[in-house]
Protein backbone atom coordinates (compact mmCIF):
# COMPACT_ATOMS: atom_id res chain seq x y z
CA UNK A 1 0.00 0.00 0.00
CA UNK A 2 1.28 3.51 -0.79
CA UNK A 3 2.07 5.89 1.99
CA UNK A 4 -0.72 8.20 3.03
CA UNK A 5 -0.89 11.42 1.10
CA UNK A 6 0.50 14.31 3.05
CA UNK A 7 -0.26 16.92 0.44
CA UNK A 8 -2.47 19.86 1.28
CA UNK A 9 -6.14 19.76 0.35
CA UNK A 10 -7.14 21.24 -2.99
CA UNK A 11 -9.39 24.02 -1.71
CA UNK A 12 -10.10 26.99 -4.00
CA UNK A 13 -9.55 30.46 -2.60
CA UNK A 14 -6.92 33.10 -1.96
CA UNK A 15 -4.32 30.69 -0.61
CA UNK A 16 -4.53 28.41 -3.63
CA UNK A 17 -4.45 31.33 -6.04
CA UNK A 18 -1.37 32.81 -4.39
CA UNK A 19 0.43 29.45 -4.28
CA UNK A 20 -0.40 29.04 -7.98
CA UNK A 21 1.06 32.46 -8.80
CA UNK A 22 4.22 31.74 -6.76
CA UNK A 23 4.67 28.36 -8.44
CA UNK A 24 4.28 30.07 -11.81
CA UNK A 25 6.85 32.79 -11.06
CA UNK A 26 9.34 30.15 -9.91
CA UNK A 27 8.75 28.14 -13.09
CA UNK A 28 9.11 31.17 -15.35
CA UNK A 29 12.33 32.30 -13.62
CA UNK A 30 13.97 28.93 -14.14
CA UNK A 31 12.62 28.40 -17.67
CA UNK A 32 13.73 31.88 -18.74
CA UNK A 33 17.26 31.45 -17.40
CA UNK A 34 17.74 28.34 -19.51
CA UNK A 35 17.84 30.52 -22.66
CA UNK A 36 17.87 34.21 -21.67
CA UNK A 37 21.66 34.40 -21.21
CA UNK A 38 22.47 33.00 -24.66
CA UNK A 39 22.05 36.27 -26.55
CA UNK A 40 24.08 38.20 -23.96
CA UNK A 41 27.19 36.01 -24.32
CA UNK A 42 29.03 38.26 -26.84
CA UNK A 43 28.55 41.28 -24.55
CA UNK A 44 29.60 39.30 -21.49
CA UNK A 45 32.70 37.97 -23.26
CA UNK A 46 34.17 41.43 -23.74
CA UNK A 47 33.16 42.70 -20.30
CA UNK A 48 34.62 39.66 -18.50
CA UNK A 49 37.72 39.41 -20.74
CA UNK A 50 36.93 35.78 -21.57
CA UNK A 51 37.89 33.60 -24.53
CA UNK A 52 35.24 31.88 -26.67
CA UNK A 53 35.77 28.58 -24.90
CA UNK A 54 35.59 30.22 -21.47
CA UNK A 55 32.40 32.14 -22.18
CA UNK A 56 30.67 28.93 -23.31
CA UNK A 57 31.09 27.64 -19.77
CA UNK A 58 28.54 30.27 -18.67
CA UNK A 59 25.93 28.09 -20.38
CA UNK A 60 27.55 24.71 -19.80
CA UNK A 61 28.03 25.16 -16.05
CA UNK A 62 24.34 26.01 -15.56
CA UNK A 63 23.09 23.13 -17.73
CA UNK A 64 25.30 20.51 -16.09
CA UNK A 65 24.56 21.65 -12.52
CA UNK A 66 20.80 21.74 -13.17
CA UNK A 67 20.86 18.29 -14.80
CA UNK A 68 22.76 16.67 -11.93
CA UNK A 69 20.65 18.23 -9.17
CA UNK A 70 17.27 17.47 -10.79
CA UNK A 71 17.48 13.76 -9.94
CA UNK A 72 17.58 14.05 -6.09
CA UNK A 73 14.79 16.66 -5.83
CA UNK A 74 12.19 14.04 -4.94
CA UNK A 75 14.26 12.57 -2.11
CA UNK A 76 15.21 15.99 -0.70
CA UNK A 77 11.58 17.20 -0.70
CA UNK A 78 10.34 13.99 0.95
CA UNK A 79 13.07 14.12 3.58
CA UNK A 80 12.99 17.81 4.56
CA UNK A 81 9.54 18.97 3.42
CA UNK A 82 8.51 20.47 0.12
CA UNK A 83 7.79 23.98 1.41
CA UNK A 84 11.18 24.37 3.08
CA UNK A 85 13.09 23.15 0.02
CA UNK A 86 10.99 25.26 -2.36
CA UNK A 87 11.71 28.41 -0.33
CA UNK A 88 15.44 27.62 0.03
CA UNK A 89 15.82 26.93 -3.69
CA UNK A 90 13.84 30.02 -4.73
CA UNK A 91 15.91 32.23 -2.42
CA UNK A 92 19.17 30.58 -3.49
CA UNK A 93 18.32 30.94 -7.18
CA UNK A 94 17.49 34.62 -6.69
CA UNK A 95 20.71 35.33 -4.81
CA UNK A 96 22.77 33.42 -7.38
CA UNK A 97 21.12 35.49 -10.15
CA UNK A 98 22.13 38.73 -8.42
CA UNK A 99 25.68 37.43 -7.95
CA UNK A 100 25.84 36.57 -11.68
CA UNK A 101 24.88 40.14 -12.49
CA UNK A 102 27.64 41.42 -10.17
CA UNK A 103 30.35 39.04 -11.43
CA UNK A 104 33.67 40.78 -12.18
CA UNK A 105 35.47 38.00 -14.06
CA UNK A 106 34.77 34.73 -15.84
CA UNK A 107 35.70 32.57 -12.83
CA UNK A 108 33.11 34.28 -10.63
CA UNK A 109 30.50 34.05 -13.39
CA UNK A 110 30.97 30.30 -13.88
CA UNK A 111 30.87 29.70 -10.11
CA UNK A 112 27.67 31.72 -9.67
CA UNK A 113 26.05 30.04 -12.70
CA UNK A 114 26.85 26.68 -11.08
CA UNK A 115 25.05 27.85 -7.95
CA UNK A 116 22.16 29.09 -10.06
CA UNK A 117 21.87 25.66 -11.69
CA UNK A 118 22.05 23.83 -8.34
CA UNK A 119 19.21 25.88 -6.81
CA UNK A 120 17.23 26.21 -10.04
CA UNK A 121 17.07 22.47 -10.68
CA UNK A 122 14.31 22.00 -8.09
CA UNK A 123 12.07 24.90 -9.13
CA UNK A 124 10.28 23.28 -12.08
CA UNK A 125 9.60 19.82 -10.52
CA UNK A 126 8.58 21.35 -7.17
CA UNK A 127 6.28 23.89 -8.83
CA UNK A 128 4.61 21.10 -10.81
CA UNK A 129 4.17 18.98 -7.68
CA UNK A 130 2.67 21.96 -5.84
CA UNK A 131 0.24 22.61 -8.70
CA UNK A 132 -0.82 18.96 -8.76
CA UNK A 133 -1.44 19.01 -5.01
CA UNK A 134 -3.32 22.31 -5.10
CA UNK A 135 -5.99 21.15 -7.57
CA UNK A 136 -8.43 18.26 -7.41
CA UNK A 137 -8.12 15.55 -10.05
CA UNK A 138 -10.92 16.92 -12.22
CA UNK A 139 -9.08 20.29 -12.30
CA UNK A 140 -5.65 18.86 -13.10
CA UNK A 141 -5.88 19.63 -16.82
CA UNK A 142 -6.55 23.30 -16.02
CA UNK A 143 -3.70 23.34 -13.51
CA UNK A 144 -1.27 21.79 -16.00
CA UNK A 145 -2.37 24.30 -18.64
CA UNK A 146 -1.51 27.17 -16.28
CA UNK A 147 1.78 25.58 -15.24
CA UNK A 148 2.65 24.61 -18.81
CA UNK A 149 2.49 28.23 -19.91
CA UNK A 150 5.48 29.03 -17.72
CA UNK A 151 7.47 26.00 -18.88
CA UNK A 152 6.73 26.52 -22.57
CA UNK A 153 6.74 30.32 -22.70
CA UNK A 154 10.04 30.68 -20.83
CA UNK A 155 12.25 29.15 -23.54
CA UNK A 156 10.24 30.88 -26.29
CA UNK A 157 10.37 34.36 -24.72
CA UNK A 158 13.87 34.05 -23.25
CA UNK A 159 15.92 35.01 -26.33
CA UNK A 160 13.80 38.06 -27.21
CA UNK A 161 13.66 39.29 -23.59
CA UNK A 162 17.41 38.73 -23.22
CA UNK A 163 18.10 40.67 -26.42
CA UNK A 164 15.90 43.59 -25.33
CA UNK A 165 17.43 43.81 -21.84
CA UNK A 166 20.97 43.56 -23.19
CA UNK A 167 20.55 46.18 -25.89
CA UNK A 168 18.39 48.57 -23.85
CA UNK A 169 20.32 48.34 -20.56
CA UNK A 170 23.23 45.87 -20.24
CA UNK A 171 23.86 42.15 -19.94
CA UNK A 172 23.77 42.48 -16.13
CA UNK A 173 19.99 42.95 -16.28
CA UNK A 174 19.57 39.52 -17.82
CA UNK A 175 20.22 38.29 -14.26
CA UNK A 176 18.94 41.23 -12.19
CA UNK A 177 15.47 40.78 -13.73
CA UNK A 178 14.99 37.73 -11.47
CA UNK A 179 15.31 39.75 -8.24
CA UNK A 180 11.74 41.15 -7.89
CA UNK A 181 10.17 37.86 -9.01
CA UNK A 182 12.37 35.90 -6.63
CA UNK A 183 11.49 38.09 -3.63
CA UNK A 184 7.79 37.83 -4.45
CA UNK A 185 8.03 34.04 -4.81
CA UNK A 186 9.86 33.52 -1.51
CA UNK A 187 7.49 35.75 0.49
CA UNK A 188 4.42 34.21 -1.13
CA UNK A 189 5.54 30.66 -0.42
CA UNK A 190 6.38 31.53 3.20
CA UNK A 191 2.94 33.03 3.80
CA UNK A 192 0.55 30.91 1.73
CA UNK A 193 2.05 27.47 1.15
CA UNK A 194 1.40 24.58 3.52
CA UNK A 195 4.20 22.21 4.48
CA UNK A 196 4.09 18.56 3.47
CA UNK A 197 5.04 15.64 5.64
CA UNK A 198 8.70 14.77 6.30
CA UNK A 199 10.04 11.23 6.30
CA UNK A 200 12.83 11.31 8.87
CA UNK A 201 13.67 7.66 8.19
CA UNK A 202 14.80 8.26 4.60
CA UNK A 203 18.45 7.50 3.96
CA UNK A 204 20.31 8.94 1.01
CA UNK A 205 21.75 6.50 -1.54
CA UNK A 206 25.10 8.19 -2.03
CA UNK A 207 26.50 5.56 -4.38
CA UNK A 208 23.43 5.65 -6.64
CA UNK A 209 23.40 9.46 -6.69
CA UNK A 210 27.13 9.71 -7.38
CA UNK A 211 26.95 7.21 -10.24
CA UNK A 212 23.94 8.95 -11.79
CA UNK A 213 25.44 12.43 -11.27
CA UNK A 214 28.69 11.41 -12.96
CA UNK A 215 26.76 9.81 -15.84
CA UNK A 216 24.42 12.76 -16.43
CA UNK A 217 27.15 15.36 -15.93
CA UNK A 218 29.52 13.63 -18.38
CA UNK A 219 26.74 13.14 -20.94
CA UNK A 220 25.69 16.79 -20.71
CA UNK A 221 29.30 17.96 -21.07
CA UNK A 222 29.77 15.79 -24.15
CA UNK A 223 26.54 16.97 -25.74
CA UNK A 224 27.20 20.62 -24.95
CA UNK A 225 30.85 20.73 -26.05
CA UNK A 226 30.79 18.09 -28.78
CA UNK A 227 30.08 20.45 -31.67
CA UNK A 228 32.89 22.91 -30.91
CA UNK A 229 35.42 20.11 -30.25
CA UNK A 230 34.58 17.93 -33.25
CA UNK A 231 32.66 15.14 -31.46
CA UNK A 232 34.52 11.81 -31.67
CA UNK A 233 37.57 13.52 -33.13
CA UNK A 234 38.17 14.92 -29.63
CA UNK A 235 39.67 12.79 -26.87
CA UNK A 236 37.74 14.84 -24.32
CA UNK A 237 34.37 13.96 -25.88
CA UNK A 238 35.29 10.28 -26.20
CA UNK A 239 36.34 10.21 -22.53
CA UNK A 240 33.11 11.91 -21.46
CA UNK A 241 30.97 9.40 -23.37
CA UNK A 242 32.91 6.50 -21.83
CA UNK A 243 32.56 7.95 -18.32
CA UNK A 244 28.82 8.50 -18.91
CA UNK A 245 28.39 4.89 -20.02
CA UNK A 246 30.26 3.56 -16.97
CA UNK A 247 28.23 5.84 -14.68
CA UNK A 248 24.90 4.63 -16.07
CA UNK A 249 26.05 1.00 -15.83
CA UNK A 250 27.01 1.29 -12.16
CA UNK A 251 23.84 3.24 -11.39
CA UNK A 252 21.58 0.58 -12.91
CA UNK A 253 23.56 -2.34 -11.48
CA UNK A 254 23.45 -0.78 -8.01
CA UNK A 255 19.77 0.22 -8.26
CA UNK A 256 18.61 -3.29 -9.15
CA UNK A 257 20.58 -4.90 -6.32
CA UNK A 258 19.92 -2.55 -3.39
CA UNK A 259 16.85 -2.51 -1.16
CA UNK A 260 16.45 1.29 -1.28
CA UNK A 261 17.58 2.62 -4.67
CA UNK A 262 18.12 6.31 -5.34
CA UNK A 263 15.36 6.37 -7.98
CA UNK A 264 12.04 4.83 -6.97
CA UNK A 265 11.46 2.36 -9.80
CA UNK A 266 7.86 1.99 -8.70
CA UNK A 267 7.34 5.06 -10.89
CA UNK A 268 7.83 2.95 -14.00
CA UNK A 269 5.18 0.41 -13.04
CA UNK A 270 2.58 3.03 -13.98
CA UNK A 271 1.82 2.79 -17.71
CA UNK A 272 0.56 6.36 -17.94
CA UNK A 273 3.64 7.77 -16.25
CA UNK A 274 5.95 5.88 -18.61
CA UNK A 275 3.95 7.27 -21.54
CA UNK A 276 4.28 10.75 -20.06
CA UNK A 277 8.07 10.33 -19.77
CA UNK A 278 8.34 9.20 -23.39
CA UNK A 279 6.38 12.14 -24.75
CA UNK A 280 8.05 14.62 -22.40
CA UNK A 281 11.35 13.52 -23.95
CA UNK A 282 9.81 13.97 -27.41
CA UNK A 283 8.62 17.47 -26.49
CA UNK A 284 11.98 18.44 -25.01
CA UNK A 285 13.82 17.31 -28.13
CA UNK A 286 11.41 18.90 -30.63
CA UNK A 287 10.82 22.18 -28.77
CA UNK A 288 14.45 23.01 -28.08
CA UNK A 289 15.86 21.68 -31.36
CA UNK A 290 13.44 23.78 -33.43
CA UNK A 291 14.32 26.80 -31.28
CA UNK A 292 18.02 26.13 -31.82
CA UNK A 293 17.38 26.15 -35.58
CA UNK A 294 14.81 28.93 -35.94
CA UNK A 295 16.77 31.73 -34.27
CA UNK A 296 19.94 31.40 -36.40
CA UNK A 297 17.81 30.87 -39.53
CA UNK A 298 15.96 34.13 -39.03
CA UNK A 299 19.15 36.03 -38.17
CA UNK A 300 21.79 34.45 -40.42
CA UNK A 301 19.78 33.35 -43.46
CA UNK A 302 17.02 35.94 -43.74
CA UNK A 303 19.00 38.68 -41.98
CA UNK A 304 16.61 39.92 -39.30
CA UNK A 305 18.12 41.77 -36.32
CA UNK A 306 18.02 39.84 -33.08
CA UNK A 307 15.04 41.70 -31.56
CA UNK A 308 12.94 41.22 -34.71
CA UNK A 309 13.85 37.53 -34.76
CA UNK A 310 12.88 37.29 -31.09
CA UNK A 311 9.47 38.87 -31.73
CA UNK A 312 8.81 36.50 -34.64
CA UNK A 313 9.79 33.50 -32.49
CA UNK A 314 7.56 34.75 -29.68
CA UNK A 315 4.51 34.34 -31.95
CA UNK A 316 4.90 30.61 -31.37
CA UNK A 317 3.99 31.33 -27.77
CA UNK A 318 0.69 32.83 -28.91
CA UNK A 319 -0.30 29.51 -30.45
CA UNK A 320 0.78 27.67 -27.31
CA UNK A 321 -1.25 30.04 -25.14
CA UNK A 322 -4.44 29.50 -27.19
CA UNK A 323 -4.02 25.71 -27.22
CA UNK A 324 -3.47 25.52 -23.48
CA UNK A 325 -6.59 27.58 -22.84
CA UNK A 326 -8.66 25.21 -24.94
CA UNK A 327 -7.16 21.84 -24.08
CA UNK A 328 -7.88 22.09 -20.34
CA UNK A 329 -11.60 22.00 -21.13
CA UNK A 330 -11.31 19.57 -24.04
CA UNK A 331 -9.74 16.81 -21.96
CA UNK A 332 -13.07 16.01 -20.29
CA UNK A 333 -14.52 15.11 -23.68
CA UNK A 334 -11.53 14.02 -25.79
CA UNK A 335 -9.02 11.28 -24.96
CA UNK A 336 -5.59 12.61 -24.00
CA UNK A 337 -3.90 10.32 -26.52
CA UNK A 338 -6.05 11.77 -29.32
CA UNK A 339 -5.03 15.31 -28.35
CA UNK A 340 -1.37 14.25 -28.27
CA UNK A 341 -1.68 12.65 -31.72
CA UNK A 342 -3.39 15.79 -33.05
CA UNK A 343 -0.73 18.05 -31.52
CA UNK A 344 2.17 16.01 -32.90
CA UNK A 345 0.50 15.89 -36.33
CA UNK A 346 0.11 19.68 -36.35
CA UNK A 347 3.75 20.03 -35.28
CA UNK A 348 4.84 17.71 -38.10
CA UNK A 349 2.82 19.75 -40.61
CA UNK A 350 4.45 22.98 -39.43
CA UNK A 351 7.91 21.40 -39.74
CA UNK A 352 7.04 20.23 -43.26
CA UNK A 353 6.33 23.82 -44.28
CA UNK A 354 9.54 24.96 -42.58
CA UNK A 355 11.55 22.61 -44.83
CA UNK A 356 10.60 24.97 -47.67
CA UNK A 357 11.78 28.17 -45.97
CA UNK A 358 14.36 30.24 -47.85
CA UNK A 359 15.93 33.67 -47.55
CA UNK A 360 12.86 34.99 -49.40
CA UNK A 361 10.28 33.63 -46.93
CA UNK A 362 7.94 36.40 -45.83
CA UNK A 363 6.97 37.54 -42.34
CA UNK A 364 3.35 36.40 -42.78
CA UNK A 365 4.33 32.81 -43.51
CA UNK A 366 6.80 32.75 -40.61
CA UNK A 367 4.17 34.04 -38.17
CA UNK A 368 1.45 31.64 -39.38
CA UNK A 369 3.71 28.57 -39.22
CA UNK A 370 5.11 29.62 -35.82
CA UNK A 371 1.62 30.05 -34.36
CA UNK A 372 0.58 26.69 -35.84
CA UNK A 373 3.61 24.99 -34.35
CA UNK A 374 3.00 26.59 -30.95
CA UNK A 375 -0.61 25.39 -31.07
CA UNK A 376 0.62 21.84 -31.69
CA UNK A 377 3.02 22.07 -28.74
CA UNK A 378 0.19 23.22 -26.47
CA UNK A 379 -2.06 20.34 -27.53
CA UNK A 380 0.65 17.88 -26.52
CA UNK A 381 2.08 19.40 -23.36
CA UNK A 382 -1.04 19.70 -21.20
CA UNK A 383 -2.42 16.17 -21.83
CA UNK A 384 0.93 14.49 -21.22
CA UNK A 385 1.52 16.52 -18.02
CA UNK A 386 -1.94 15.52 -16.82
CA UNK A 387 -1.95 11.87 -17.83
CA UNK A 388 1.51 11.20 -16.37
CA UNK A 389 0.09 11.71 -12.86
CA UNK A 390 -3.45 10.46 -13.43
CA UNK A 391 -2.86 7.05 -11.87
CA UNK A 392 0.45 7.67 -10.07
CA UNK A 393 0.27 7.27 -6.27
CA UNK A 394 0.49 10.55 -4.39
CA UNK A 395 3.63 9.61 -2.45
CA UNK A 396 5.52 9.25 -5.75
CA UNK A 397 4.40 12.59 -7.16
CA UNK A 398 7.49 14.69 -6.36
CA UNK A 399 9.80 11.94 -7.61
CA UNK A 400 7.67 11.79 -10.75
CA UNK A 401 7.93 15.51 -11.46
CA UNK A 402 11.71 15.33 -11.00
CA UNK A 403 11.97 12.44 -13.45
CA UNK A 404 9.82 14.22 -16.06
CA UNK A 405 11.98 17.34 -15.78
CA UNK A 406 15.16 15.28 -16.07
CA UNK A 407 13.82 13.51 -19.17
CA UNK A 408 12.94 16.81 -20.81
CA UNK A 409 16.32 18.38 -20.01
CA UNK A 410 18.40 15.46 -21.26
CA UNK A 411 16.26 15.08 -24.40
CA UNK A 412 16.56 18.80 -25.16
CA UNK A 413 20.36 18.60 -24.90
CA UNK A 414 20.40 15.58 -27.20
CA UNK A 415 18.10 17.31 -29.70
CA UNK A 416 20.10 20.53 -29.79
CA UNK A 417 23.38 18.63 -30.22
CA UNK A 418 22.00 16.52 -33.06
CA UNK A 419 20.48 19.36 -35.10
CA UNK A 420 23.44 21.73 -34.68
CA UNK A 421 25.88 18.97 -35.58
CA UNK A 422 23.80 18.02 -38.62
CA UNK A 423 23.49 21.69 -39.60
CA UNK A 424 27.27 22.18 -39.56
CA UNK A 425 28.05 18.94 -41.34
CA UNK A 426 25.15 19.38 -43.77
CA UNK A 427 26.31 22.86 -44.74
CA UNK A 428 29.82 21.56 -45.50
CA UNK A 429 28.50 18.60 -47.45
CA UNK A 430 26.03 20.60 -49.54
CA UNK A 431 28.60 23.36 -50.14
CA UNK A 432 31.05 20.80 -51.49
CA UNK A 433 28.38 19.37 -53.80
CA UNK A 434 27.26 22.72 -55.13
CA UNK A 435 30.82 24.00 -55.58
CA UNK A 436 31.53 21.22 -58.07
CA UNK A 437 29.17 22.93 -60.51
CA UNK A 438 30.88 26.32 -60.24
CA UNK A 439 33.36 26.07 -63.10
CA UNK A 440 33.98 27.65 -66.52
CA UNK A 441 32.36 24.64 -68.25
CA UNK A 442 28.93 25.22 -66.69
CA UNK A 443 26.81 26.51 -69.57
CA UNK A 444 24.36 28.26 -67.23
CA UNK A 445 27.21 30.44 -65.95
CA UNK A 446 28.19 31.34 -69.52
CA UNK A 447 24.82 32.92 -70.30
CA UNK A 448 25.23 36.68 -70.93
CA UNK A 449 22.80 37.85 -68.24
CA UNK A 450 24.46 35.59 -65.63
CA UNK A 451 28.03 36.34 -66.69
CA UNK A 452 27.25 40.06 -66.49
CA UNK A 453 26.72 39.62 -62.71
CA UNK A 454 29.04 36.69 -61.93
CA UNK A 455 32.20 36.54 -64.02
CA UNK A 456 34.31 33.62 -62.80
CA UNK A 457 37.27 35.14 -64.58
CA UNK A 458 37.48 37.90 -61.96
CA UNK A 459 38.16 37.83 -58.22
CA UNK A 460 34.92 39.73 -57.56
CA UNK A 461 32.91 37.23 -59.58
CA UNK A 462 34.43 34.23 -57.81
CA UNK A 463 33.84 35.84 -54.41
CA UNK A 464 30.23 36.58 -55.31
CA UNK A 465 29.70 33.01 -56.50
CA UNK A 466 31.20 31.66 -53.27
CA UNK A 467 28.85 33.80 -51.15
CA UNK A 468 25.83 32.62 -53.11
CA UNK A 469 26.84 28.96 -52.86
CA UNK A 470 27.38 29.25 -49.08
CA UNK A 471 23.97 30.87 -48.68
CA UNK A 472 22.26 28.14 -50.70
CA UNK A 473 24.15 25.42 -48.83
CA UNK A 474 23.01 26.87 -45.52
CA UNK A 475 19.36 27.04 -46.64
CA UNK A 476 19.45 23.40 -47.81
CA UNK A 477 21.14 22.30 -44.55
CA UNK A 478 18.42 24.00 -42.48
CA UNK A 479 15.78 22.31 -44.64
CA UNK A 480 17.36 18.91 -44.03
CA UNK A 481 17.43 19.55 -40.28
CA UNK A 482 13.77 20.52 -40.20
CA UNK A 483 13.03 17.37 -42.18
CA UNK A 484 14.95 15.28 -39.64
CA UNK A 485 12.94 16.72 -36.73
CA UNK A 486 9.70 16.22 -38.70
CA UNK A 487 10.51 12.52 -39.25
CA UNK A 488 11.24 12.10 -35.55
CA UNK A 489 7.82 13.59 -34.69
CA UNK A 490 6.06 11.30 -37.19
CA UNK A 491 7.83 8.21 -35.80
CA UNK A 492 6.80 9.13 -32.23
CA UNK A 493 3.07 9.45 -33.03
CA UNK A 494 2.28 5.69 -32.88
CA UNK A 495 3.75 5.59 -29.35
CA UNK A 496 0.56 7.33 -28.15
CA UNK A 497 -0.90 3.84 -27.85
CA UNK A 498 1.04 3.58 -24.57
CA UNK A 499 -1.39 6.05 -22.97
CA UNK A 500 -4.54 4.62 -21.43
CA UNK A 501 -8.06 6.05 -21.48
CA UNK A 502 -8.49 9.34 -19.61
CA UNK A 503 -11.83 10.79 -20.73
CA UNK A 504 -14.05 8.62 -18.53
CA UNK A 505 -11.89 9.21 -15.46
CA UNK A 506 -11.80 12.99 -15.83
CA UNK A 507 -15.53 13.27 -16.59
CA UNK A 508 -16.38 11.15 -13.55
CA UNK A 509 -14.18 13.34 -11.38
CA UNK A 510 -15.86 16.49 -12.70
CA UNK A 511 -19.20 15.13 -11.48
CA UNK A 512 -17.97 13.73 -8.15
CA UNK A 513 -14.73 15.52 -7.22
CA UNK A 514 -12.28 13.45 -5.28
CA UNK A 515 -9.04 14.97 -4.07
CA UNK A 516 -7.27 11.66 -3.95
CA UNK A 517 -5.35 10.34 -6.88
CA UNK A 518 -6.90 7.24 -8.40
CA UNK A 519 -4.76 4.30 -7.49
Amino acid sequence: MPAPDSSPAAVPGLRRNMVTICAMTATIMQALDTTIANVALPYMQGSLSASQDQINWVLTSYIVAAAIMTAPVGWIANRFGRKRIFIVCSAGFTMASVLCGLAQDINQMVLFRLLQGVFGAALVPLSQAVMLDSYALHERAKAMAIWGMGVMMGPIMGPSLGAWLTETYSWHWVFFVNLPFGIFTVLGLMIFMDETGKDQELRFDWFGFTALAVAIGSLQLALDRGEQLGWLESNEIIAEFIIAGIGFYYFLAHSFTTSKPFIQFALFKDKNFVGGCVFMAVMGLVLFSTMALSSPFLQNVIGYPIITAGVLLATRGCGTFVAMMLVGRMMRFVEARNLIIAGLSITAISLFYMTGWTDQTGVTEIVVISVLQGFGFGLVFVPLSTVAFLTLPNHLRTDGTSMLTLMRNVASSVGISIVISQLTEGSRRVYAGLSENINPFNHALQMPNVRGMIDLGTDTGRAMADVMVKAQAQIIAFSQDYQLVMLFVLVSIPLAIMIGSTKATLRAQSVAPDHAVIE
